[in-house]
């Protein structure tokens, strides 16, 4: 049982939504239903909850990806990437062989991303597919990287997005995840308390008109293992050469590992 889905020993058909227990089997909707409410306002989201550090955090995980310049082909599963702001980056970043498929559960996230890319010109780049990141709509071995950036914390059974993930990657295929984490730094660890629970919901039902959703979000991230323990997920998965990078203190972590 994952750390961020088991409510007790004595409730195990009970998991996480924020810091409530619900049916494990209305968990996803209850996800789907956050998402649905914030797809058209998700870049406020994430500068509600970042304070705009989301946008560097973002750069920084395209910058380890290190998509190939040349015309060298290159194709990138982002899941849970439905606004399109991992892949039209790598996109930018890469040469004209570099593509993308993006794969989220959320219509109304794939919806915002779609008229994005064809803003763009990407369209021919990058490919939208509803699908769930625990059972992904993809041949094994068909990509060369895979990232999900502040996503992984919003499925059910990590362990089984994990192992997709490791699945779908070719041998040598790289796998990045950028997520919200443990701040480990004194003092910036309490400031950044009372900014998720106190600053966050109220910016969320003034912005938004949505407190609730934003509510989640930040019990979300307080429920999602610490650094070392999702490190350990990931190697549980099969993936080599496992590291991760704090940012801003820890406040979030690209984590990493290889297909080897």
């Amino acid at each position: 049982m994952i750390e961020n889905t088991a409510s007790s020993s004595s409730d195990e058909n009970k998991v996480s939504f924020g810091f409530r227990a619900v049916p494990e089997g209305e968990r996803q909707g209850l996800v789907n239903g956050v998402f649905a409410s914030v797809a058209e306002r998700y870049d406020l989201m994430n500068d509600l909850m970042s304070g705009g550090l989301h946008r560097l955090w973002k750069r920084d995980l395209i910058t380890m990806l290190n998509a190939p310049r040349s015309a060298t082909p290159f194709r990138l599963l982002d899941v849970a990437g439905g606004t399109g702001d991992i892949s039209i980056r790598y996109a930018q970043d890469g040469g004209p062989a570099t593509t993308a498929v993006i794969c989220d559960i959320s219509p109304e996230m794939l919806n915002v991303g779609r008229r994005r890319i064809e803003s763009l010109g990407l369209s021919d780049r990058i490919t939208c597919i509803e699908g769930n990141a625990e059972a992904l709509p993809f041949d094994s071995a068909s990509f060369d990287a895979y990232t999900i950036a502040f996503g992984i914390r919003n499925v059910t059974h990590i362990d089984q997005a994990l192992a997709e993930a490791y699945r779908v990657l070719k041998p040598g295929g790289r796998f990045l995840c950028l997520e919200f984490s443990e701040c480990q730094v004194p003092l910036l660890d309490r400031i950044y308390d009372f900014h998720s629970f106190e600053i966050i919901p109220r910016l969320g039902k003034l912005a938004a008109g949505d407190a609730d959703s934003y509510r989640y979000l930040v019990e979300s991230i307080r429920r999602f293992p610490k650094q070392e323990a999702f490190a350990g997920l990931i190697r549980n998965a099969g993936f080599s050469r496992v590291s991760y990078r704090n940012l801003t203190g820890g406040i979030a972590a690209i984590h990493g590992g290889w297909k080897i």
